[in-house]
């Protein structure tokens, strides 16, 4: 055999091994290809949502912190304070961490920092509220984002109102809220906090428990007065029980039974 004749058979060998490997290569990205363009996971029904952010934040009752008063407990959610359930799955309260944020300080007077409105759009809350007007000028009204719980793009909404200054904007709040409870689209969950998670965010707290809980008036007095933190002596304090004993359900935000049951507070919805 010839040497031209040993180096085609040799060629021919190559590229014959190369072609394989090249066939095999593509069809192993074909097989791939419909993992890799798989649609995103669709979002949970209400029922799904409620009883996942049940399972995601463990709380034993209404009054139990997830995240406490320094901003600590659960990492995923930093830039919270003072976190609880008020409609568990559903609707959250707290403060914002600026004055014991360990990645920078401010002042307790402001809205939630950066890091906590990306903290709440990754753990898939569609709207934040804060309930004071101080520096909201200052803080992003959309962050967008990544969830953590289905991978798609998530988007929080930070919207501002007002529950102390008025009746009107404390059902604004409530109204956010029904729709939230009665829509078919969208069950992300809410973020309603003031500064430590206390006053305003536990005013708020208090009529949503007697519009779709049930709550009395006296119920929901201790409700707010325990979940204070003991700071809720004097004149202006005694001002917000008086607007909770007067708080008058509207009739015409009413919720399905059963998602009351799941929701409100009792032994079935929390731990204990």
């Amino acid at each position: 055999m010839t040497t031209l004749t040993k180096s085609v058979i040799v060629c021919v060998l190559l590229c014959g091994c190369a072609g394989s490997l090249q066939a095999k290569s593509q069809d192993f990205e074909q097989e791939q290809a419909p993992f890799a363009s798989a649609p995103e996971a669709e979002k949970f029904n209400q029922t799904e949502s409620v009883i996942y952010y049940q399972n995601r934040y463990v709380l034993k009752n209404a009054y139990d912190k997830l995240v406490d008063n320094q901003g600590n407990g659960y990492e995923k959610l930093y830039g919270v304070r003072n976190f609880r359930a008020v409609l568990n799955g559903v609707v959250y309260r707290g403060g914002a961490n600026n004055a014991y944020n360990k990645y920078g300080k401010r002042a307790n007077q402001n809205p939630l920092p950066a890091m906590g409105l990306t903290n709440l759009c990754q753990e898939g809350f569609g709207t934040a509220i804060y309930l004071y007007p101080t520096n909201y000028s200052t803080a992003a009204k959309t962050t967008n984002c990544k969830s953590v719980v289905d991978g798609s793009a998530q988007k929080l909404s930070y919207a501002q109102i007002s529950p102390l200054s008025s009746d009107t904007e404390a059902r604004k709040i409530l109204n956010i809220i029904y729709k939230k409870l009665t829509t078919d689209t969208d069950h992300s969950p809410i973020y309603m906090h003031c500064w430590n998670g206390w006053h305003a965010s536990g005013l708020i707290s208090a009529y949503t428990l007697r519009q779709f809980c049930d709550f009395t008036g006296e119920q929901a007095v201790s409700y707010w007065n325990r979940n204070t933190d003991g700071v809720n002596q004097g004149s202006s304090y005694d001002r917000i029980r008086a607007k909770i004993r007067a708080f008058t359900p509207d009739s015409s935000m009413k919720i399905d039974p059963a998602l009351k049951a799941q929701i409100c507070p009792s032994n079935k919805n929390f731990t204990e």
